[in-house]
């Protein structure tokens, strides 16, 4: 279980944190305000490697047949490792970029929450709000846990639903030595 586990939920976490640090590298850190829904659905589509991990796991090791809660206990352990993987390898981008990200992005998020056209009060504080988000990002004990929230839930969810899926051995059966 544990090297499933590993296996799967290390290429998980190392595809997603490849594409987005390529993506934000290649198209400069001002750009770090960009599609948030391309992340998400990149993290989505690559989750995809979840359900084959565990699909071979209850194939290989469990002989095509495995129980939702046996199913979920890999799914989620994979969702985990891919988590901390995403995590550490947003460190490595964020030192690659002498954390420029961090500049950029409250900027972004600065000049967003100008355009609401709010009054002056409420926009100062808005901004103050977000620079103290901002301030607390830049420890790497508060940064790590924010990071991993980004790609957990949709591991989570991928893995429980993979394990709902997979117990049943009639849907996608293990194929029969030739």
């Amino acid at each position: 279980m544990l090297r499933y586990s590993l296996i799967y939920g290390g290429i998980t976490g190392a595809i997603v944190i490849a594409i987005l640090s390529i993506t934000l590298l290649t198209m400069g850190i001002d750009s770090a305000g960009g599609s948030q829904a391309f992340g998400y659905t990149l993290m989505l589509a690559v989750h995809a490697v979840l359900f084959i991990g565990l699909k071979r796991y209850r194939d290989v090791e469990q002989g095509g047949v495995i129980t939702f809660k046996k199913g979920a206990v890999v799914g989620l352990a994979m969702a985990a490792i891919a988590a901390i993987v995403y995590a550490i390898g947003w460190e490595f981008t964020l030192m690659a970029t002498d954390y420029a990200f961090v500049e950029s992005f409250s900027q972004v998020m600065i000049d967003q929450i100008k355009a609401e056209g709010l009054s002056a009060s409420a926009e100062a504080a808005k901004i103050a709000e977000m620079e103290g988000w901002m301030e607390l990002y830049k420890n790497p004990l508060v940064r790590l846990p924010m990071t991993m929230t980004e790609i957990l839930p949709i591991g989570i969810v991928v893995a429980l639903v993979s394990a709902l899926i997979l117990k049943n051995p009639k849907v996608l059966p293990a194929r029969a030595a030739a």
